[in-house]
């Protein structure tokens, strides 16, 4: 919705999200510090040791934004973008005839299908939106038991599999915190989507982010992390790990924040960037920013857009983004918006995803793993955050940052029987790479493999 993030793709088609170079001088500290200064940058690998992907499967993942609670986003941002960018053609649709609510009922149909076929992800729930009215007290043209009931529904169908993110506070106009109401002058400096025009201080954006934020904890609604709605941060990308990083914890607990902001493309790499916030490359205060792979190639963020499904994966699972990536063996996690999954009734944006997820399902089943953005983030630290080192009679795991189906390749092991952390129960051992999960090992020649949920803290890997 913003044309500071609009950006070519390949064959010369834009995107709304833009993207930064895929390198580590982009990690960010408040010190200067990148992820290669870093003790953390080196410290899992060496000769005999390799942190592989989590199963030693690609992770995929399923990022939407533009959603919330019965409001369509599409029907609701575009006249209020018409009168900021009065010039833009995208905003003089004829949004009047778009149905103004996305009904729960497709929330149902889409929970519970993903749900079916192990989809994970990121969901928006945006705490104000359109400045319609407050996910926390009332929305105008609902009611109250409407509202109670679309959020239950995101607390009971959503939350198992999905990260919930505000997309800030309206995804349209800049609130006065003061006051809690927009500003009243209504152009490029006041929307949100290109939210700050000029530098602000860390503590400024710390407040806005967390603003929306105890909206959703009001409701219920757990975060570890947000997504910026369109340029939202362009201007301050320096200090948009740290105020998410300070939001996230204060307002959540959150142990490792994490964001969505940019789109990979091309050749970029896709895998998530830590970005130290803490003095001195601190490795327990970091926030990781998890990008995308692909664009929104289904009904686009209006919901009036022609879905694109094989420039996400062909039927024959040969060619489309996700094909690629899944083949480079990088993180997998496509876009859309979800007015462009509902598609003004139509549900055609479903449709074509639904058809994306059989093939990947067909062709890569036994190499992807589902996972929600949160999940990643976590694997991503745990990877550049974890010491492995040879003790007598095996090793041991010096971890920063838990996290689940940590996947170790270590050379020149030869033994019966292993145990991670308690020797009480040793792990299963597997005959193929294919059937790693969570407490279980696989022995290929003198490579072992293991596979399992890391604790924070210190935890051996024995064995005789």
């Amino acid at each position: 919705m913003d044309a500071s993030r609009l950006t070519l793709t390949r064959n010369g088609r834009t995107d709304r999200r833009g993207f930064i170079a895929a390198s580590a001088a982009t990690c960010l500290a408040a010190s200067g510090q990148t992820q290669a200064d870093s003790p953390a940058a080196d410290a899992p690998n060496s000769n005999t040791t390799q942190v592989l992907l989590p199963r030693d499967r690609v992770p995929v993942s399923f990022i939407i934004d533009d959603s919330t609670c019965l409001v369509n986003m599409g029907y609701f941002c575009t006249p209020q973008f018409a009168t900021a960018w009065p010039g833009r053609a995208e905003y003089r649709k004829p949004w009047r005839t778009w149905p103004a609510e996305i009904p729960d009922d497709f929330v149902r149909e889409f929970g519970h299908w993903c749900a079916e076929h192990g989809v994970k992800g990121k969901y928006s729930v945006v705490p104000y939106p359109a400045c319609v009215g407050w996910m926390d007290r009332m929305l105008p043209g609902w009611s109250r038991r409407q509202l109670r009931d679309s959020l239950d529904l995101v607390r009971t169908l959503m939350l198992p599999n999905w990260d919930i993110h505000p997309e800030m506070i309206s995804h349209t106009r800049v609130l006065d915190l003061r006051t809690g109401r927009p500003i009243e002058a209504i152009n490029d400096g006041t929307m949100e989507n290109s939210f700050p025009q000029n530098d602000v201080s860390v503590d400024h954006l710390t407040e806005y982010l967390a603003y929306a934020l105890r909206i959703l904890k009001n409701c219920d609604l757990p975060c570890q992390g947000i997504t910026t709605p369109g340029g939202f941060g362009n201007h301050v990308k320096r200090k948009l790990p740290i105020a998410t990083h300070q939001a996230v914890r204060d307002v959540f607990g959150a142990s490792l924040p994490h964001y969505f902001k940019y789109v990979r493309q091309g050749e970029q790499s896709t895998e998530p960037e830590l970005e130290f916030v803490g003095a001195h490359g601190d490795m327990s205060n970091v926030t990781v920013n998890v990008p995308a792979g692909t664009g929104d190639w289904y009904g686009g963020w209006q919901g009036d857009g022609q879905s694109e499904p094989d420039r996400y994966v062909t039927r024959d699972g040969q060619s489309g983004r996700m094909a690629e990536l899944i083949q480079r063996r990088q993180p997998a996690v496509m876009l859309c918006h979800w007015p462009g999954m509902y598609c003004n009734g139509t549900k055609s944006g479903f449709q074509a995803f639904q058809q994306n997820v059989l093939s990947l399902a067909e062709h890569y089943g036994d190499q992807i793993h589902w996972m929600k953005v949160s999940e990643i983030a976590s694997y991503w630290a745990a990877k550049q955050c974890t010491t492995i080192r040879p003790v007598p009679g095996g090793y041991q795991f010096d971890a920063v940052h838990a996290t689940s189906d940590f996947t170790v390749q270590l050379d020149g092991v030869a033994a019966d029987r292993f145990w991670f952390g308690d020797r009480k129960r040793p792990l299963n051992r597997v005959d193929d790479r294919r059937a790693l999960k969570p407490g279980s090992c696989l022995l290929e020649r003198d490579k072992l493999i293991v596979c399992v949920d890391l604790p924070v803290g210190s935890s051996p890997l024995t064995w005789a």
